[in-house]
């Protein structure tokens, strides 16, 4: 059964869901990730992105998600202004990729504190967004439900560490990816869940042995 957006689409700023609303999305993604304010937005622009981002809004709407705008946010017309006054310094460029979607965007990011994160990802229509990468290790997330991003070491029965911690908060795993650099090297689970009680799950996560980092990301609007 389809539901509502399939069928009208999100609710948005601008002439398309591909274009405004899942990029506007693609800039959140990336600055939730980031975990601070952004001063440096480094934005390249892959098939149809690249070709037409200026006449449809993309760059607007990219940089708007940076900001925190919702996808239906008046301000997003005028986010590369804004940004311009609230001291984010924006770059665009364009690159070819064969082995992507029409609709990507790799956004590295800088944060006031200097913090870095680097984030691939697509709008993949009707406002639908997929990351694929971040800092360049593959996941899988698509900001429809809570994520949990767990930076980890490669380690025997971590995994099943960190399901059970899940299992016992009472939620329902419905996406799970396991990305590694190498055998015994460093690793990123995303995990999206359904039925979230429990608001301390990131610090249990964190404190889990061979966990070096987790973050929860909350569903975009």
């Amino acid at each position: 059964m389809s539901n509502v957006l399939d069928i009208i689409g999100p609710v948005m700023i601008g002439p398309s869901s591909s274009h405004t609303a899942g990029a506007a999305r693609l800039g959140r993604i990336a600055l939730e990730l980031l975990g601070e304010p952004a001063v440096r937005a480094d934005i390249a622009l892959f098939g149809s992105f690249a070709k037409t981002y200026r006449g449809h809004g993309t760059d607007r709407a990219l940089v708007a998600g940076i900001l925190g705008f919702a996808a239906d946010d008046v301000r997003l017309r005028d986010s590369l202004a804004i940004a311009a006054e609230r001291g984010l310094a924006v770059s665009f460029a364009t690159e070819d990729g064969e082995d992507v979607h029409p609709n990507t965007a790799r956004i590295a990011l800088t944060g006031a504190g200097g913090r870095r994160v680097e984030v691939l990802g697509s709008s993949v229509g009707g406002g639908a967004i997929l990351i694929t990468q971040i800092d360049g290790m593959a996941v899988h997330l698509t900001g429809q439900h809570v994520t949990f991003i767990v930076l980890h070491r490669d380690v025997p029965g971590l995994i099943a560490a960190v399901t059970d911690v899940l299992a016992d908060a009472g939620t329902n795993i419905c996406d799970f990816h396991l990305s590694r650099a190498r055998r015994g090297g460093d690793a990123v689970m995303s995990i999206e869940v359904e039925g979230l009680q429990d608001e301390g799950l990131t610090d249990r996560l964190a404190r889990l042995d061979d966990v070096t980092g987790a973050i929860m990301l909350r569903p975009l609007a």
